[in-house]
């Protein structure tokens, strides 16, 4: 009677999770784009948290998890929204690992996920907007607000007694927010923005913005763009003209492309998300990378690793696949207290959170997630040296 009672027991335990099932995540980015070059690798880091957990056998009964791709091109909302759709309502995703970029995020947030009451995670997109967004509670993100990478930016100028730039943004949510974040963090600190100028995507010349920007002058030209957009030409354009000499590249601009411009923008600085190399986190998703043939330190892809896993994590913890009811267990799996888990580690974090074990996912960007379900913050300061972007600096 006693083995009886205890198996009865087991079984109402496991009944939440009893029959494994197929779970796919969507991943949407701008394979297409003005940042095409940086979303291959982002892609691979996200798939490689869902092969470790698929491969694991630990989640919902030995469920499966395969990732199911579509574009957001980055730019145009109304194509990535179209794509979202048919994840959710064609593919039956079960999470959306993204968007990419900050203006197709918020539409996709707005006019498919929400109404669909799906679940998004956000590797890299940093609109300060997104803080305060209406999202029922279904939107996250990996990435620190571009608020956080505006203070950051104006600290690295101002270390450097450059006391007065001029700005050049991508007209859209990411570009206008970081822009503006970044001249009243630098105005705060004594810095003097010279001009704070939009340009398009897709233009086929910039000598008019390169011309404006060139008259109001300025010690280094602050470009808030794309690497393999508009960012990059209005770079050269700068450096063609004699304009500038000197650059500072947020996030947007920190790519393999950057360094195509070579030893004309040598001195030069940059930012973006990221950690130390010797940081646990960062070493493990360094080795996760080469034995994936991805670079695990690149922009984002630490970020994106880590979006994918919390999905699961948190799907582990709720017992459940269904979006409506792990949302609620993301912020409980991302934060302490519990048993640290980092990349590599998932098994054991699925297996320990199934069983209602308290964990703390740190992951490969160190992840800690603060108000409305957004990352805290960590950051790589760049120079371009002999035209090779190096590590100089972590904040």
């Amino acid at each position: 009677m006693r083995k009886l009672l205890i198996a009865s027991i087991t079984s109402l335990f496991f009944s939440a999770s009893a029959f494994a099932e197929e779970i796919k995540i969507g991943i949407i980015l701008g394979f297409t784009g003005p940042i095409e070059s940086l979303t291959p690798a982002m892609a691979q880091g996200a798939e490689a948290a869902i092969a470790e957990v698929s491969a694991s056998g630990e989640l919902l009964s030995g469920s499966t998890v395969t990732a199911v791709r579509a574009d957001s091109t980055c730019i145009d909302s109304a194509v990535a929204s179209a794509n979202a759709e048919k994840l959710i309502t064609s593919d039956k995703v079960n999470g959306i690992m993204g968007a990419d970029c900050s203006g197709v995020t918020g539409a996709i947030l707005a006019n498919v996920a929400m109404a669909n009451g799906m679940v998004m995670i956000s590797p890299s997109a940093t609109s300060p907007g997104l803080s305060t967004v209406e999202d029922n509670g279904l939107f996250f993100r990996t990435a620190p607000s571009d608020a956080r990478q505006g203070e950051i930016m104006s600290n690295v100028l101002m270390d450097k007694g450059i006391t007065s730039v001029a700005v050049s943004y991508t007209n859209n949510d990411y570009g206008k927010g970081l822009a503006d974040a970044f001249q009243a963090a630098y105005e705060a600190n004594g810095g003097s923005v010279t001009i704070n100028a939009a340009h398009e995507e897709g233009k086929a010349d910039y000598s008019s913005e390169v011309g404006a920007l060139a008259s109001a002058g300025g010690q280094a030209l602050v470009v808030a763009g794309y690497i393999d957009g508009a960012g990059k030409n209005v770079t050269q354009g700068a450096i063609d003209t004699g304009a500038f000499d000197l650059f500072l590249f947020p996030d947007g601009m920190i790519g393999d492309n950057l360094e195509t411009l070579g030893a004309d923008i040598n001195g030069s600085m940059g930012t973006v998300p990221g950690l130390d190399p010797s940081n646990p986190a960062a070493s493990a998703m360094a080795k996760i990378g080469e034995a994936g043939g991805f670079a695990g330190g690149d922009a984002f892809v630490g970020e994106s690793y880590d979006a994918a896993a919390l999905m699961l994590l948190a799907m582990a913890s709720a017992k459940s696949s269904d979006p409506q009811v792990y949302k609620d267990h993301i912020m409980k799996v991302a934060n302490g207290p519990g048993e640290k888990i980092y990349p590599g580690e998932l098994s054991k974090g699925i297996k320990l959170a199934s069983y209602g074990v308290a964990i703390d996912y740190v992951g490969a960007s160190s992840v800690s997630l603060i108000g409305p379900g957004e990352a805290a913050g960590n950051f790589r300061e760049i120079e371009i040296q002999n035209g090779k972007m190096v590590d100089v600096n972590y904040r």
